[in-house]
């Protein structure tokens, strides 16, 4: 996909510079970027907590981390309980991916100044509530303001 994203981004007139690397060791400096993007990613990460650490790490103050990400469905339901069953094969069949995972609660106590999620049901039977959304990292004067 990077291809095609470096060609929408010239075709737009946008001067992008795109990295690859792993989840929980970003290839960029402290503060330093103003938008992460992930798509279906926090799911497979080995580390999730390690993740959401890297993002805000990376991100400069007032920088977005924009995301969707398939979640654990509500505990106590039939699909939660197919969730948990499945999880060890779906793994090994998925690169890593755990179904059961809650994605949603890890960005809410990640340590974001302000996190936006909606939750929306996809058409994948395991893997159907989704979520997208926006988690800002604190600005400076944020953090100089009394409480």
């Amino acid at each position: 996909m990077e291809r095609h994203l470096a060609e929408e981004a010239q075709r737009l007139g946008l001067d992008v510079e795109l990295r690859t690397g792993s989840a929980e060791n970003l290839p960029a400096e402290d503060a330093s970027v103003d938008f992460v993007i992930s798509t279906l990613v926090l799911c497979s990460v080995v580390d999730q907590d390690r993740a959401l650490e890297e993002v805000l790490r990376v991100l400069k103050p007032g920088g977005k981390f924009v995301f969707i990400e398939h979640v654990a469905a509500r505990r106590g339901t039939w699909l939660r309980f197919i969730q948990t069953l499945v999880k060890p094969l779906w793994r090994r069949m998925g690169d890593g991916c755990q179904p059961d995972r809650e994605t949603a609660t890890a960005l809410m106590q990640a340590g974001f100044a302000k996190v936006e999620i909606e939750e929306f049901a996809a058409p994948v039977p395991v893997v159907r509530p989704h979520i997208v959304g926006i988690a800002a990292k604190h600005r400076l004067q944020d953090l100089s303001e009394p409480n």
